[in-house]
């Protein structure tokens, strides 16, 4: 039966509507999830929130995908869409009841449920492109697959606030429930109405061809070889190293079951994918093109961020907020390529147009140095933005132009897979990209702290971008004057030991709790005779023996190899070392007259404190800052080569010009 145009713009609301929930809760639930662990008290499995929904959301895709050629369309999207609400009502109840049988805590509960939310999820994103291919034909779709790409770019621009918003005030909508639940709560509205658009206006759209009963061994075999792999890719690397045991087993695992799932389906009627449409290279060569240009798309959203907060110093709340100029970015391509492509009737010129655009803004990224301004970042994530924004819609669109009618299901799910996977592995390379780039840049820095006594260990600050650094080093400082009141006032032996023990005490403090009379060595003056003389060892023996940090040592051992053999520069750094001498408390003069009673003598203790810890303060803030930079260039120079090599898969997709109907024509590219 042919619909009328009302009745296709009503399903139409009513698909995006379901696909908008998805979406709003990829952004909206991570704005939460402190809160969320806090009140759970499930930090330590803190990211199988995440992982658990993604593990669903992949495996599931291609299931939708091939159900979808087998069944009504309406009936798959009614059951994805009650899956996802039924996952986000049972994760607002998440430890509401305590714990449960079989299900523990509300920790347990609440990565349990997100499952239930991936399954539903995984059919939110496949069955709205489905839906489309079914309701307009390929030359009409663009426009229309477009609004898929502009309805995700909405939702990533609104979820942030959202998620924020309703998790700081969320618990005054009803009292007695905490505020984090109605970031699951708020789907339901949304969901509802989506259900009632589907259930009320939306055809069966029932498959075409003759129906096969499915193969379930391809089924589990290709759920088999999913699972392991992403998530081995998710698990933390610290852990689970690339090389480790457990990691090389579960890529075994998965390509074992990969291997088998291939050989089942060689031989199957109606396996969950088809592999016969890997013959045809439009389908063959537009995945390619995904697969790395997703790992280039979520490159950019993850790691931006983590830019704007650690070195221009936006802060972390806003963090979200900064990615909306790239989500507009995509909105607007998104919606022009898919205008113009259903005008003209090609795609390949604005896949490559798009693609360069990406390739321009990545480059521009990868060339940010410290000083960047945060306006000229906004402009680098607009330009890569517009880039994104035909990739969305133009390449499942090329796929479902070349494919045969009655597979167009599982050819889209495919699509959505591939650049699943895509991101998948993009973010778990280059996050070790990062993380490896930190570590290396904070330790040639000989960074106080990157071994956890400011800011945690590497680890803690590839994370958390020392944002809590200047605190941790303030609290330090703090609590070595705690120490050195109940040493000098109550004569504390315990804290006299510590503060003797410890390399940041200022000598002028251990002097006056050293036992001995004696006069401290004149470091300053061997220093200086070591640089005059363009002494190097003597230098690094003389630092060694002094009681100034590590880190401090390396940057003086530094810049006096500078200046050996320039007479004017030695005195220029020798005057500049003294003033650094000075504000680390290192000069005789600092400690040879005792202040005349012990509330003074705090006193002037206190202000050196202070001085020493803002001069930490400040070098830490630096190197930071600058491995930060490094580290996040450096991920946009290998995004350079991934979206390079997608924009080539790209040059040998054949160009077809888009059908005029939806008549179930095969098709063999």
């Amino acid at each position: 039966m042919e619909l009328s145009p009302r009745d296709r713009t009503l399903t139409l609301i009513g698909i995006l509507l379901a696909m908008f929930l998805g979406a709003l809760d990829q952004t909206i639930v991570s704005t939460a999830l402190p809160k969320i662990v806090e009140d759970l008290q499930g930090l330590s499995r803190y990211a199988w929130v995440a992982t658990t929904y993604l593990l669903a959301s992949t495996v599931l895709v291609p299931v939708y995908g091939k159900l979808s050629d087998m069944y009504s369309k309406k009936a798959i999207e009614l059951v994805a869409v009650s899956l996802f609400l039924l996952g986000s009502f049972l994760c607002g109840l998440a430890g509401e009841f305590g714990n449960l049988p079989l299900l523990g805590d509300g920790m347990n509960q609440l990565i349990i449920f997100r499952a239930i939310q991936g399954l539903g999820g995984a059919g939110l994103f496949s069955m709205a492109f489905i839906v489309i291919a079914d309701l307009y034909p390929p030359r009409e779709r663009g426009k229309y697959q477009g609004l898929v790409g502009a309805t995700f770019g909405i939702a990533s621009v609104i979820g942030p606030w959202i998620g924020g918003l309703l998790t700081d005030y969320g618990s005054n909508i009803i009292p007695g429930i905490a505020g984090w639940r109605w970031v699951f709560y708020v789907n339901v509205p949304f969901g509802a109405l989506a259900l009632w658009f589907i259930i009320n206006k939306m055809p069966p759209l029932l498959p075409k061809g003759k129906r096969q009963a499915l193969n379930i061994p391809s089924v589990l075999l290709l759920m088999g070889a999913v699972v392991p792999f992403v998530l081995v890719l998710q698990l933390d690397k610290t852990k689970y190293p690339w090389g480790g045991t457990f990691t090389l087993a579960m890529f075994a695992v998965s390509a074992v079951l990969l291997v088998l799932y291939i050989i089942v389906s060689l031989r199957a009627k109606n396996p969950i994918l088809d592999l016969s449409l890997f013959k045809n290279r439009v389908f063959t060569t537009a995945n390619l093109s995904s697969f790395f240009l997703g790992a280039g798309f979520l490159g950019l959203i993850i790691f931006l961020p983590l830019f704007v907060v650690n070195v221009i110093g936006v802060s972390a709340t806003k963090a979200g907020v900064s990615l909306i100029p790239l989500s507009l970015g995509v909105v607007s391509g998104a919606i022009a390529s898919g205008q113009l492509v259903s005008r003209i009737g090609k795609y390949k010129w604005l896949m490559l147009l798009g693609g360069f655009v990406l390739l321009l803004g990545i480059f521009l990224l990868s060339r940010m140095t410290v000083d960047i301004t945060y306006g000229r970042v906004v402009l680098y994530m607009v330009i890569c933005g517009l880039g994104i924004g035909p990739s969305l819609p133009l390449y499942t669109l090329a796929i479902q132009n070349a494919v045969d009618g009655r597979k167009v299901g599982q050819a889209t799910s495919a699509s959505q897979f591939f650049r699943q996977i895509g991101s998948t592995v993009g973010a778990a390379l280059l996050g070790t990209v990062l993380a490896s780039s930190l570590s290396a840049s904070f330790n040639s820095a000989n960074l106080p702290g990157s071994g956890g006594s400011f800011g945690g260990g590497e680890s803690r600050l590839a994370s958390t971008g020392g944002a809590n650094v200047a605190t941790g080093i303030k609290a330090q400082f703090d609590e070595q004057y705690t120490l050195i009141e109940k040493a000098l006032k109550e004569n504390d032996p315990a804290a006299k030991e510590s503060l003797l023990a410890n390399e940041f005490t200022p000598p002028a403090i251990k002097q006056m709790l050293s036992d001995s009379a004696a006069s401290s060595p004149d470091f300053f003056g061997q220093i200086s005779a070591a640089v005059e003389n363009s002494d190097e060892a003597a230098l690094k023996a003389a630092l060694a023996q002094s009681p100034m940090p590590s880190f401090a040592q390396e940057q003086v051992i530094t810049g006096a190899k500078s200046v050996f053999g320039d007479a004017n520069a030695t005195t220029s750094f020798l005057a500049d070392l003294k003033t650094q001498f000075e504000s680390f408390g290192l000069l005789q003069s600092d400690t040879s007259a005792p202040a005349a009673n012990i509330d003074e003598q705090l006193a002037a203790i206190k202000t050196q404190l202070d001085q020493q810890a803002a001069t930490i303060t400040e070098t830490v803030t630096k190197t930071i800052k600058e491995a930060f930079t490094k580290g996040i260039t450096s991920i946009y120079k290998y995004l350079i080569a991934i979206v390079a090599i997608g924009i080539v898969a790209t040059f040998f997709i054949p160009e077809l010009e888009l059908r005029k109907t939806n008549a179930p024509v095969a098709m063999e590219v």
